[in-house]
C-alpha cells in the first residue's frame, strides 16, 4: 500500500489520520451539522473512535490512505478525507474486472487508479477554501507523484453541493447509477460518478492552482485551539 505523506499547502494540511485526531475531530464534527444530510460523518466521540479505527483497518488492508484535514494557520483539525479504492494494474488480467491489491511488496506499491472520498469538513470550515486546496494536493500527489491514469469521485445524486464542488475540479459526470444504493436516510438513492483522467490533469490542475491563488486569505480563528 503507499506509504502515508503529509501534503501541505496555504491553508490547509493533510496528516495521516491517527487515533491522536479522534478528539478533535469529534469536535469539528459536533459544530452544525445541517449539512451532512448526505455525507456519514460520525457524531461523538466513540463514534469517531469507531470512525478511526475502520479508516485504519482499511488502510492497513491497502484499501484506503486516510487523512486528517488541519486548518494551516492555527493547526486546528476540521474535518478528514482519504483516497480509496486503490486499485492496482500490475500483474496477469483479471476478469470480471474488481479492485485488485498490489502484486508484490505492498509497502512500496504505487496504485494505478484510486479514488477520492470520505470527504467532510465542520461547518465553520466550509467555504473557506480548505476543501479547493485539498484536493489539489491530493490530485497532484494521485497524478504528479504516484502517477495514476483516474482519479474518480462519486456523490448522492441529490447532493447539489457536493457534485457542483466535484465538477469545479474539473472532474466530468460519466453518469448516475439511478437506484444504486440507500443513503443515509434511509431512501434509495442514485449515486453520480465522476472522473479525471492523467490527460485532463493538466488543464484541471491550472483552473484549481487558479481557484486556490483567488481564493479566501487564510484568518486565524478565534477559537480555542485543538491541536492535531
Amino acid at each position: 500500500m503507499p506509504v502515508p505523506v503529509f501534503l501541505c499547502g496555504r491553508t490547509v494540511r493533510l496528516e495521516p489520520l491517527a487515533e491522536r485526531h479522534i478528539e478533535a475531530l469529534a469536535a469539528a464534527a459536533a459544530e452544525d451539522r445541517s449539512s451532512y444530510a448526505f455525507t456519514p460523518v460520525p457524531h461523538g466521540v466513540e463514534a469517531t473512535e469507531r470512525y478511526v479505527n475502520e479508516a485504519l483497518t482499511a488502510q492497513a488492508a491497502g484499501r484506503a490512505l486516510p487523512f486528517a484535514t488541519v486548518r494551516a494557520t492555527d493547526g486546528v483539525v476540521v474535518g478528514s478525507t482519504r483516497f480509496l479504492e486503490l486499485d492496482y494494474w500490475q500483474g496477469p488480467v483479471i476478469w470480471p474486472p474488481a479492485p485488485r491489491g498490489p502484486v508484490g511488496d505492498p509497502l512500496t506499491a504505487i496504485p494505478d487508479a484510486t479514488e477520492i472520498g470520505a470527504t467532510w469538513l465542520s461547518s465553520r470550515a466550509q467555504g473557506t477554501g480548505i476543501n479547493t486546496e485539498a484536493k489539489l494536493l491530493m490530485l497532484r500527489h494521485a497524478f504528479e507523484t504516484w502517477g495514476v491514469r483516474r482519479v474518480s469521485m462519486r456523490a448522492d445524486a441529490r447532493n447539489v453541493r457536493s457534485r457542483a464542488a466535484i465538477e469545479r475540479l474539473g472532474a466530468v459526470l460519466e453518469g448516475v447509477h439511478r437506484m444504486h444504493t440507500r443513503g443515509l436516510d434511509g431512501m434509495v438513492r442514485g449515486t453520480a460518478f465522476y472522473s479525471i483522467l492523467d490527460e485532463e490533469w493538466p488543464e484541471a490542475r491550472t483552473s484549481l492552482e487558479r481557484r486556490v491563488l483567488t481564493g479566501p486569505t487564510p484568518v486565524l480563528s478565534t477559537r480555542p485551539l485543538i491541536s492535531a
